[in-house]
C-alpha cells in the first residue's frame, strides 16, 4: 500500500496532461522533483496510467483561483477509483508568448487551453485580439515553434517558451494577482495518514442525496452541528437524470476524528452511493495564504 509521499523514490512516476512545460508539469517538478514525470494527451490518459499500474501517481489540476473549478474532472471521478493522497496549489504565471523578431503589436490571436484564455481574458482584448482555443497550454507553444506564425501569441509559461525557444512578450500576463491553481493527486492505493490532533486535515468524498425534499440541507445538518468546516461543494448531474445529484465535497477534517463519524452517521442516513476519495494534510498554502 502507498502509505504517504515520503515513501515514495526515483524510480515511481507522476503522469499529468499536457505538454512537456505545462503548468501541470511545473507542478509535478515543484511536488515531486525526485519523481520522473510523463506527459499525457488528456487527464483521462494520466488517470488511466495510474490504474493500470503505469504510473505512481496523476497530478490533476481541479479549481482555479480565477476562472474556477475545472468541470471534466468532476465527471471522470465516478467513473475512477482511484484515490486522493495530496494536494498542492501552484501559482501560474502566465506569460504572452511569441516568436523571435515578433512583438506585442504584431499579435491578431491568441492561443491557449480555454482555462488560461479565460484567466487572462481582459489582457487579450485589450490586445484586440481573438482567442484561439487549443488543448493545453504548452501544447499552444509547441504548435507556434512550429507554424511560426508572427500573428499568433499563445499564452504558456516561462518554462515552455525555454523549452520551445519562443519569445516571451510579456510576463504577468494573467487578468489577477495571485492566479493559483489547485491540483490533487490521485494513486491507485491509499492508506489513511494516522490522526494528529495537531494538524489540519482535509477529506474528500462523493455522495448522491436521496430524491427527498430538502435532502442535501439535511444531509450537511451534520457537518454544521458538529463544527466541521465545509471546504468545496460542487454538484453535477448523473446520467442526464435531473432527479440524481451527484456531489464531490472537501471538508477539513480527518475521516478517524470523532466529529466528522458523527457527521457521516448522518450523511449516510440522508444520502446513498457515499465513497470517500481520501484524507491527506492540508497543504501549506492553505495557511500562508489566511494570513
Amino acid at each position: 500500500m502507498l502509505a504517504n509521499c515520503s515513501s515514495l523514490d526515483s524510480t515511481s512516476v507522476v503522469a499529468y496532461q499536457g505538454e512537456p512545460g505545462a503548468y501541470s508539469h511545473l507542478a509535478c517538478k515543484h511536488a515531486f522533483p525526485y519523481l520522473r514525470s510523463v506527459n499525457c494527451a488528456t487527464f483521462v490518459d494520466a488517470m488511466q496510467m495510474v490504474e493500470k499500474g503505469e504510473a505512481t501517481l496523476a497530478m490533476i489540476p481541479v479549481e482555479n483561483s480565477t476562472a474556477g473549478r475545472v468541470e471534466e474532472i468532476y465527471r471522470e471521478l465516478k467513473k475512477t477509483q482511484l484515490y486522493v493522497i495530496k494536494e498542492h496549489f501552484e501559482p501560474v504565471n502566465h506569460c504572452l508568448i511569441g516568436c523571435h523578431g515578433s512583438d506585442l503589436s504584431d499579435i491578431k490571436r491568441v492561443g491557449s487551453h480555454p482555462q488560461a484564455l479565460a484567466q487572462c481574458d481582459i489582457n487579450i482584448k485589450s490586445l484586440g485580439a481573438t482567442n484561439v482555443a487549443m488543448y493545453d497550454t504548452a501544447g499552444a507553444s509547441k504548435h507556434l515553434a512550429e507554424s511560426q506564425d508572427s500573428t499568433l501569441g499563445v499564452i504558456s509559461s516561462s518554462l515552455a517558451a525555454e523549452l520551445y525557444d519562443l519569445k516571451i512578450l510579456q510576463s504577468e500576463f494573467n487578468d489577477t494577482k495571485g492566479n493559483t491553481t489547485r491540483f490533487l493527486v490521485f494513486a491507485k492505493q491509499h492508506k489513511l495518514p494516522i490522526f494528529d490532533s495537531s494538524k489540519t486535515y482535509i477529506t474528500s468524498f462523493m455522495f448522491r442525496v436521496r430524491n427527498v425534499p430538502a435532502a442535501l440541507y439535511k444531509a450537511m445538518g451534520g457537518f454544521a452541528t458538529n463544527n466541521i468546516n465545509l471546504l468545496k461543494l460542487e454538484s453535477y448531474m448523473v446520467n442526464g437524470r435531473f432527479t440524481a445529484t451527484q456531489f464531490y465535497i472537501d471538508v477539513e477534517s480527518h475521516f478517524q476524528a470523532p466529529e466528522m463519524q458523527l457527521a457521516l452517521e448522518e450523511l449516510r442516513f440522508f444520502s446513498e452511493d457515499i465513497r470517500m476519495l481520501g484524507t491527506y494534510l492540508a497543504d501549506d498554502y492553505r495557511s500562508v495564504k489566511d494570513q
